[in-house]
């Protein structure tokens, strides 16, 4: 058994699959769940997601061998000092935020002595979808989980947290906080953003309905991560601010680029920004396709 008590603190579509994983894998003995709904917990239970829940945040820590948090960012700050004080000296304690410099410091400060047990971590793995029904159990199979340890992190911590990731199919990696903050910024938050804004723009048009009614299968791709948690967004642009808008601004000089191209007729330079944006796309994903035979 990996683990003996696993406690899962904001219970949707990550801790949700993460519970279904291991029970599948036989790797977990008991799964508790705390949430602010107990609708929620309730229908986990008879899903068979979870053994038992709580709707008390101390009384889920108290006596788990490892503790997920999977709350929204600006939940999981304000939850920290409650954790902490019900936290055992051989509690693991990891998060899959998708922010981690701002769970980073919050989690430094509150959970003093303790803050060696806790393993910043994100799992690369998601849907449009989100809540505990939409949790399935092959999630996270040939996804990245990142985990940003810091100086102070417990080895034994880090290599638990990594083993019940690996033990769920995914591949871990380590990077450094703001490394990781600075690449999530360009690679899944600021694509959040223009998909959100695009949606907004066209829907806010006099003329949506028709816009919408001849929409095809490329709008539907390229907006289909606009339909995520806005709540589980929004807290994520405030959680990576800096990050966030030093993307936007580099990207906003790109469609200015492509602006001044179409004003002046620039059709060599229109061209060269879409074979070097074809050319990498076609990189990137020969690259996951090589990952995913070389995993089968």
């Amino acid at each position: 058994m990996l683990i003996d008590h696993l406690s899962i603190v904001g219970l949707g579509l990550i801790g949700g699959s993460l519970a279904r994983a291991l029970r599948k894998a036989k790797l977990v003995g008991r799964v508790t769940a705390c949430n602010r709904g107990e609708d929620t917990l309730k229908k986990a239970v008879e899903l068979d997601v979870i053994d038992d829940y709580t709707l008390d945040v101390g009384e889920a820590v108290k006596g788990a061998d490892v503790v997920v948090i999977g709350t929204p960012l600006s939940t999981t700050e304000k939850l920290l000092p409650l954790i902490a004080e019900a936290l055992d000296s051989k509690t693991v304690l990891t998060d899959v935020g998708s922010a981690k410099g701002s769970v980073v410091n919050a989690a430094r400060e509150t959970l003093g002595e303790k803050f060696s047990q806790f393993v910043p971590g994100h799992p690369i793995a998601g849907t449009e979808q989100s809540g505990v029904e939409a949790s399935f159990a092959e999630l996270f199979i040939n996804h990245r989980v990142i985990l940003t340890p810091v100086e102070e992190t417990s080895d034994k911590a880090h290599k638990l947290i990594t083993d019940m990731w690996e033990a769920v199919g995914a591949d871990v990696i380590d990077l450094d906080v703001e490394h990781h903050d600075d690449v999530l910024a360009a690679t899944s938050h600021l694509p959040h953003m223009l998909a959100y804004a695009l949606v907004d723009c066209l829907a806010s048009m006099q003329e949506r309905d028709e816009i919408f009614k001849y929409a095809a299968g490329g709008f539907a791709d390229f907006t289909r991560i606009a339909s995520s948690n806005p709540d589980m967004w929004h807290d994520i642009c405030f959680s990576n601010r800096d990050a966030l808008l030093k993307t936007l601004d580099e990207f906003s000089g790109h469609i200015d680029q492509v602006k001044s191209a179409i004003e002046s007729s620039d059709s060599e330079q229109l061209l060269k920004i879409f074979r070097r944006a074809k050319n990498a796309r076609d990189k990137f994903i020969s690259s996951r396709n090589n990952l995913d035979t070389s995993t089968e």
